[in-house]
């Protein structure tokens, strides 16, 4: 790592971590925002959802504006209407009764500004490195900071709320303002931090054309950093309310307890980043063994429904997804070139939205059928993104440009 760029990692690293703390917090709440709201767990589980439902769409608009116009014109608003959306969630629960569908609107408001931020982030990173080694370990401390975010969610959402359950609410714009201003003083961009204006005719050409060239393993990026996500926010949502009804855990002890899974997913992310280097063969394989001890994970949870049991497969779950990241993360922003980064980590990061905005539905849904149900077809998912991996993935020779190639 330069010295001079510790800072601006510094800056950078918060916009994840408070973007996840927005969301992720929220967790360990649900359960008690379904009782002070008189709502079911379906419609609890939205809260959740609309937040990446919205940012699914407007992504790949803020990668476009990213690259047209500087990647540090779009963080700074995004960070401000994110901070918007929290205080209208936090007043509209302080002062109006039956306040959940405000609560929705505001979430919807919060998607909007978590779109032009953490899929900012990875083609700003791979734009201030010219070291394939140094973008995936810089990638990998990115990527701690997302997870970081996760493993502190939701004992700080669990913390807050022992004040009053709309606390975590709150503190939504205070967490924002705190990365607003570490991002204007001290994020300084590469100079050629913005390309040329490109017409939108000729950006949906281009886009075209980027994914009829590279699409087999872009595509296949796409499903397994959607799919992990799915897992993990599936399993997350699940994970809380099978403590706060059937153990009657108190919202403090099941924000500790979701934290322990999301614990090893941030070591194993912030190790298997600062390894990885530039060999992409590894990568394909580290991402593979990832998805496979996912995989096992969850079918071996589908037999049991002891509490301890199941947190320690999750645990083992947690790990996988930890080293699967930043692998995949190395993989978009090192496989495409300068122009694309913004772009192509915008879709990327969509598909990992739309994992996370599919999950806790869908598991409230699948969950009434059975436990093992629930977990088997889970399970099945998971080896879908082992198979992704094997077939699709397929480095190839590196041209002199030191960027990342694939047959």
């Amino acid at each position: 790592m330069e010295e001079k760029k510790t800072l601006d990692l510094i800056s950078i690293a918060s916009i994840p971590l408070v973007i996840t703390l927005g969301n992720s917090m929220l967790i360990p709440v649900l359960p008690v925002m379904e009782k002070k709201l008189d709502i079911s767990s379906f419609q609890a589980s939205l809260i959740i959802t609309v937040y990446s439902l919205i940012a699914i769409f407007l992504i790949p608009i803020a990668g476009y504006l990213s690259d047209r116009y500087g990647r540090k014109k779009v963080i700074i608003p995004s960070l401000i209407i994110a901070a918007a959306g929290g205080l209208i969630c936090g007043i509209s629960a302080i002062f109006i009764n039956n306040s959940y569908y405000f609560i929705l609107i505001g979430r919807l408001v919060q998607g909007v500004g978590a779109a032009g931020t953490f899929p900012v982030v990875l083609p700003l990173v791979g734009d201030m490195y010219r070291n394939e080694k140094e973008v995936s370990s810089n990638l990998g401390l990115i990527e701690t900071a997302n997870t970081a975010g996760k493993v502190l969610s939701p004992i700080i959402g669990a913390s807050l709320a022992l004040i009053t359950w709309f606390v975590p609410l709150l503190a939504i714009p205070v967490f924002c303002a705190v990365s607003l201003v570490l991002v204007m003083l001290f994020l300084k961009v590469p100079k050629d931090d913005k390309g040329e204006a490109q017409p939108i005719r000729e950006f949906l050409a281009s886009v075209k054309d980027i994914f009829s060239e590279k699409g087999r393993w872009i595509y296949t990026v796409f499903a397994i950093g959607g799919i992990l996500m799915y897992v993990l926010f599936g399993i997350l949502f699940y994970l809380s309310n099978l403590l706060e009804e059937t153990h009657h855990a108190s919202t403090m002890l099941t924000g500790l307890i979701l934290a322990i899974p999301l614990l090893a997913l941030s070591l194993s992310s912030y190790i298997t980043g600062r390894k990885i280097g530039e060999n992409k063969l590894k990568m394909k394989w580290i991402t593979f063994i990832g998805c496979l001890i996912l995989s096992l994970a969850v079918f071996l949870t589908s037999f049991t429904q002891n509490i301890y049991m199941l947190i320690g497969a999750i645990l083992l779950g947690g790990i996988g997804i930890g080293v699967s990241l930043p692998c995949l993360d190395t993989f978009i922003t090192a496989g495409v070139e300068k122009s694309e980064r913004g772009t192509v980590s915008s879709f990327y990061s969509s598909m990992r939205f739309i994992g996370v905005a599919l999950g806790p539905p869908l598991f409230s849904v699948i969950i009434k059928s059975s436990h093992q149900i629930l977990f088997l077809t889970t399970a099945g998912v998971a080896v879908v993104a082992c198979l992704l991996t094997l077939i699709f993935i397929k480095p190839g020779a590196q041209k002199q440009t030191k960027r990342m190639q694939f047959e």
